[in-house]
């Protein structure tokens, strides 16, 4: 899974070990954890199946480079994990979608020392990230957090309230940003890697969701933990820059999971409607069906383009990669919504109920409208972005 390099990295066709890749994700996604994701989604618990299937299959964090014990998979292959794993579980996905999203700020803006003490477990499969940005009072505008890191000798003491911190409370390791010096606004915030176990690390109660209820979503309380300053993911005041930079490569990680989603529910529904018979023959047959597959066989197609060719960017560090991940991020999520919309229209009252996935599906995509910077907030990065 290693990246062929990128010279040799395809826009928008995905080499012989991809599909491969692929393939070998779809097997084990099929057989280890669609069995579950009803379950999983029913009484909201944690996939740990999916998450020791992936670990025992090194899919659980693919993108954690070779030097530090990882499979050292390019963007797209990281992709196309999250993408197979969403289209069977959304929730399942998110374990190596988060895992990138916590970890890739050390591994941007990380010291030697850092990646090698945190990335290391992680390639193992002995740890998991996440990623603490938001606030209560602080979502769409960061940059208004009031987490804040105090200097004290060696140490760093910090206080606040983090919110909507996805697999909070599962994750050993997390990418706190905190404000360092108040005066600076979004200079003045500074990351730091705290660990679960760290004094004063506690965490609320688990949120009552509509979609995504496998991945535990939770409070994150910071009360006077105390870190080593070495803890701090690049110098004092850059915090804020790698958030940034880290959501421009994991927002295509989002749009991987909407697309899978949206794969998942298409497959569905055009098996269904094969088998669904009314007025004497399959619905299949009829030309409104027909025109409703066809929209969204289409609209996944373009999501995957604009996916895979994001994914490119990344690999590249291209300097348009901003647009293009808030593009593909955008308009994966808006189609992922409206295909799962649909499989639920096709399913008629049975898409209505929890005996069929599509309901399930239907509920997982309406979050990747929203978290990673809400659609309309994509909306604003792009049109600050044109290329």
């Amino acid at each position: 899974m290693a990246s062929s390099g990128n010279a040799d990295f395809d826009l928008y066709r995905p080499s012989e070990e991809h599909d491969m890749l692929r393939d070998s994700v779809r097997s084990l996604a099929e057989a280890k954890i669609a069995p579950f994701a009803a379950e999983v989604d029913e009484e909201a618990r944690f996939p740990q199946e999916a998450l020791d299937s992936l670990v025992a299959s090194d899919l659980h964090a693919v993108h954690v480079p070779e030097s530090y014990g990882g499979a050292g998979a390019d963007a797209l292959a990281t992709v196309i994990v999250i993408e197979e794993v969403a289209r069977v579980c959304a929730s399942s996905s998110l374990i190596p979608a988060v895992n990138k999203l916590g970890s890739l700020p050390v591994i941007l803006s990380g010291s030697e020392e850092l990646k090698k003490k945190y990335l290391g477990p992680l390639a193992k499969g002995d740890a998991m990230f996440s990623y603490c940005l938001s606030e209560p009072d602080a979502g769409s505008d960061a940059a208004g957090m009031k987490t804040k890191a105090v200097r004290d000798g060696d140490f760093y003491v910090l206080n606040g309230v983090k919110r909507w911190i996805t697999n909070a409370g599962v994750s050993d390791y997390y990418t706190v940003m905190a404000v360092t010096d108040p005066e600076k606004r979004s200079k003045g915030i500074s990351a730091f890697v705290v660990e679960k176990d760290d004094e004063g690390v506690s965490f609320g109660a688990p949120e009552k969701k509509l979609g995504i209820k496998g991945s535990p979503t939770r409070e994150v309380y910071l009360d006077n933990v105390r870190i080593p300053a070495d803890r701090m993911i690049g110098a004092e005041g850059t915090g804020f820059a790698t958030a940034m930079k880290t959501l421009d490569h994991t927002r295509i990680t989002i749009a991987a999971q909407a697309l899978g989603i949206a794969q998942g529910a298409l497959d569905y529904a055009k098996g269904y409607v094969q088998e669904r018979k009314q007025f004497g023959k399959p619905i299949a047959d009829f030309q409104g069906i027909q025109f409703m597959l066809a929209d969204m066989a289409m609209k996944i197609t373009a999501a995957r383009a604009l996916t895979y060719q994001a994914a490119a960017a990344s690999e590249r560090v291209d300097a348009d990669l901003t647009f293009q991940g808030a593009a593909a991020k955008c308009f994966a999520s808006d189609v992922a919504m409206e295909v799962t919309t649909d499989a639920v229209q096709l399913l008629g009252g049975y898409g209505y109920t929890r005996d069929y996935p599509v309901e399930r599906m239907m509920r997982d995509a309406k979050i990747t409208q929203i978290y990673e910077g809400t659609n309309q907030v994509q909306r604003v990065v792009m049109a600050r972005n044109l290329p």
